[in-house]
């Protein structure tokens, strides 16, 4: 098997380095818009160089990882679909709703196989979490609680293109409250503070933000999200029902210390970010992707659960902006239409 990568940064170099570990994944063959930075990551990997992306396609791959910047995701997305290649990309498809509805449309026209990269739903914890809630042992689920924080905001460049604190950050929440609880979410109430560094004011984004989800089921769902805790990277998720609770991400790294007298000590060593803390996940995930390709496995997240997780994402900056609750009834799946 001969899989091509995208894209070739941080989170690219960090996948092709655990391709290249994989026994199945054969060759790899990188490429970039700095063709100087594939060869760099190549000969530490022993895999080939492109000398462009268009080689990819035509130098003959079996399938397509695609982990470049955002804004040149959905038109690779669609031509490797159109290529018939089988696509592994990290969310999001697009920069915005109506983008990633199109590029999902020529997906599904073409035939063709996208997974998307939501690693956390390769995270023990929260599969171990989502299989309680799935079995009952919980009881009725009445409130979920997440949080997600930063240990420091990113570059300044980055948060121009973002998207924002929810599309960018929060929708990996918005898609573990889906996918361990098994419900949609129907309305959010969001609100958000760029109280931190002028940066985020700077471009319209929030350093802080929280919203109140309701799904399906009457179930309740606060996410909390950050770019600025000093104290670590912390990513939690805790479910509460009427037999027992559970909580994903709390270990002996969790950047959060107890005022109690008979309390747990302070983390060892805290999470230094996401690569660290998820990198069982990232590699699992791509593990799956390899499987897929091989026509053993079935395709564990495609379009449309980022899609779904998207809409959430929308629905929370549309009622931070306009300070009231909104439902998901007024985020259309399909642009200029009613929501499905």
């Amino acid at each position: 098997m001969r899989i091509g990568l995208i894209g070739t940064g941080r989170i690219g170099s960090f996948h092709a380095a655990a391709l290249s570990r994989h026994r199945d994944a054969g060759s790899l063959l990188l490429a970039d818009a700095d063709p100087a930075r594939a060869a760099a990551l190549a000969d530490r990997l022993g895999a080939t160089a492109a000398p462009t992306v268009d080689a990819v396609f035509t130098w003959g791959v079996d399938a397509v990882v695609i982990t470049c910047a955002t804004a040149g995701h959905a038109e690779l997305i669609v031509r490797a679909a159109r290529a018939g290649l089988p696509v592994f990309c990290e969310k999001p498809v697009a920069g915005d709703l109506a983008g990633t509805v199109e590029a999902l449309t020529a997906v599904a026209a073409a035939g063709g196989v996208l997974q998307l990269g939501f690693m956390r739903r390769f995270d023990a914890g929260c599969r171990t979490a989502r299989e309680l809630v799935r079995s009952g042992a919980l009881g009725r689920l009445h409130t979920v609680r997440t949080t997600t924080a930063d240990p420091a905001p990113p570059p300044e460049g980055y948060l121009a293109t973002s998207g924002g604190l929810y599309r960018d950050c929060l929708v990996h929440d918005f898609d573990m409250v889906r996918w361990v609880t098994g419900q949609e979410v129907t309305e959010v109430y969001a609100t958000g503070s760029d109280a931190g560094p002028a940066q985020f004011g700077a471009a319209g984004d929030v350093s802080t933000a929280a919203a109140l989800l309701t799904l399906s089921d009457g179930t309740l769902a606060s996410c909390t999200g950050t770019r600025c805790n000093g104290a670590g990277y912390d990513v939690r998720m805790e479910l509460a029902g009427d037999l027992d609770q559970v909580s994903t991400g709390l270990d002996d790294r969790t950047p959060i210390a107890s005022t109690e007298p008979l309390g747990p000590p302070p983390a060892r060593k805290p999470w230094s970010g996401f690569l660290e803390r998820f990198a069982p996940a990232y590699e699992a995930e791509l593990a799956a992707f390899v499987r897929l390709v091989r026509g053993e496995g079935e395709n564990p997240c495609d379009g449309l659960e980022g899609l779904a997780a998207l809409r959430v994402a929308e629905a929370c900056e549309l009622s931070r902006r306009e300070h009231r609750p909104v439902s998901l009834l007024e985020i259309p799946a399909v642009p200029g239409s009613a929501a499905a």
